[in-house]
């Protein structure tokens, strides 16, 4: 038997017969290499004695013998991570068992305070408990930073100052192991402790050390979580900024009939404040991260059909929404009060549609308002056909990337044809973006393709740009 891939990259024993498969290796890489740490520290007994493995040549016996593929879930059980599990409630929970303690934490040094941040301690729920806190000087964490007390104490009645402090007898302890966790600047961020009531004369460097691993685990998993939760935080707080200080402007760019140089509409495009500046793709991924899309979405939406009064009648607007926020219904709502069928509602081609019988009936719904449905990006995705087909789309927009250059790419220019023949036989209307020079223009106008926007036809600008272009323009500039 050796080590093996199987499809999906999933590593399994493999024999000349069939792979042998087995839950562990569904679990992610450092998590496999944690529990393998974690069952090697198991071969020590709570007595700090080895016992014998079948690597070590005074081996002999039953166990002696290789571990079989079948004995390996029960040799895991003890420490497989259990649902909703994460790596410092698993290093707790293992370093606890394997020194026999009744009691593993972590806590953070917050002033003159230690929070529990992580528990471990069956039967231990009403004495400690994440979130508790209490006076470091009335627990061992300050002593033991400060050198007086050992990080290892098998029994504390040996220490004087151990037997001074109230807790020692409250509790009471008998027994404890402390290690510090420190921040990746070098300052302390708390203690990795484990304790019991009663005296633990097996204690020893052994196991100190074993604490040491597993607290620099834990420690390392602690301060990934804290710079996630932190970088989440910076998140939450720009994305509400732009809620509480109106901190986006929408700005219209137009979109002409390039067949006979008419305008027919604009689509609104958003743009964020703040320094540095930021473009909005990053803002509504930044959104999606914390569940805010949908609140930035509708937003965004909301501010650009406000303009729709400002604009002449016979002009739309397009808007842009993910799935999801259409799926919400925040569209409809809004549509309502702002003169739907001026309205064209955009979703990118390779945008994830995880519920599309949810998302199509929410664009049944919208439709039936009168708002048209465009798919953007078309030519950017690799799902795009089969959203075409299933959504039956009233506008196409070919992405920039498609139009870019087309009038020197004969393989451009072939497949925007089809696409153009393909929207005729459905009954929708083709729109090129990103129309930049006037051989794309003349391009795409033999190509048939019906409607476009791009620089070359008019730059993104905000309302009274757009209001002051309209009124000194009878016919959009070109440039």
């Amino acid at each position: 038997m050796r080590w093996d891939r199987v499809e999906g990259g999933t590593p399994a024993f493999r024999s000349a017969q069939a792979p042998v498969w087995h839950p562990f290796f569904q679990l992610p890489y450092d998590r496999r290499i944690f529990i393998c740490i974690s069952y090697s520290s198991m071969v020590t007994s709570h007595r700090g004695v080895r016992k014998p493995c079948c690597r070590e040549p005074a081996c002999d016996g039953p166990e002696a013998q290789p571990m079989k593929l079948s004995k390996l879930p029960a040799a895991l059980k003890a420490t497989a991570p259990h649902q909703g599990e994460d790596l410092v409630d698993i290093a707790l929970r293992t370093v606890r068992q394997h020194l026999g303690m009744e009691v593993a934490y972590l806590s953070e040094l917050v002033g003159d305070q230690a929070v529990f941040r992580a528990v471990n301690a069956p039967g231990w729920e009403d004495k400690i408990r994440p979130g508790q806190t209490v006076n470091i000087r009335e627990i061992y964490c300050q002593h033991i930073l400060d050198g007086d007390l050992p990080q290892l104490m098998a029994d504390t009645s040996h220490y004087p100052l151990a037997t001074k402090i109230a807790i020692t007898h409250t509790l009471p302890i008998g027994s404890h192991v402390s290690v510090p966790l420190h921040r990746p600047d070098g300052s302390v961020f708390g203690m990795f402790c484990c304790l019991s009531r009663a005296p633990n004369p097996s204690l020893n460097k052994r196991d100190l050390r074993v604490m040491e691993t597993f607290a620099q685990i834990a420690g390392n998993e602690l301060s990934a979580t804290l710079q996630r939760r932190a970088a989440r935080s910076e998140i939450e707080d720009r994305i509400e900024d732009v809620f509480v200080r109106d901190d986006v402007a929408i700005a219209l760019q137009p979109i002409l009939n390039i067949q006979n140089g008419t305008l027919v509409g604009f689509e609104a495009l958003s743009r964020f404040g703040g320094l540095p500046y930021r473009a909005p793709n990053f803002w509504f991924e930044d959104a999606l991260s914390v569940s805010r899309q949908i609140e930035l979405e509708g937003f965004v939406i909301r501010k650009a059909l406000d303009l729709l009064p400002h604009l002449p009648h016979d002009l739309s607007i397009s808007v842009n929404a993910s799935p999801d926020t259409v799926s919400h219904g925040v569209l409809e709502a809004l549509a309502k009060a702002a003169g739907p069928r001026r309205i064209i509602l955009e979703m990118t081609e390779h945008a994830v549609i995880e519920d599309f019988d949810l998302v199509s009936k929410a664009i049944t719904a919208l439709r039936t308002l009168g708002i048209r449905v465009a798919i953007d990006d078309v030519g950017a995705g690799y799902s795009g056909l089969t959203q075409l087909l299933r959504l039956k789309p009233d506008l196409i927009k070919l992405d920039i990337e498609l139009v870019r250059g087309l009038d020197g790419s004969s393989a451009k220019r072939s497949l925007i044809k089809g696409m153009v023949h393909f929207a005729n036989e459905i009954g929708a209307t083709i729109v090129a973006e990103g129309i930049e020079t006037g051989a794309e223009l003349e391009a795409l106008k033999a190509l048939g393709v019906q409607k476009g926007q791009g620089y070359l036809l008019g730059k993104p600008k905000e309302i009274q740009g757009t209001l002051a272009w309209l009124s000194h323009a009878s016919t959009p500039p070109h440039g």
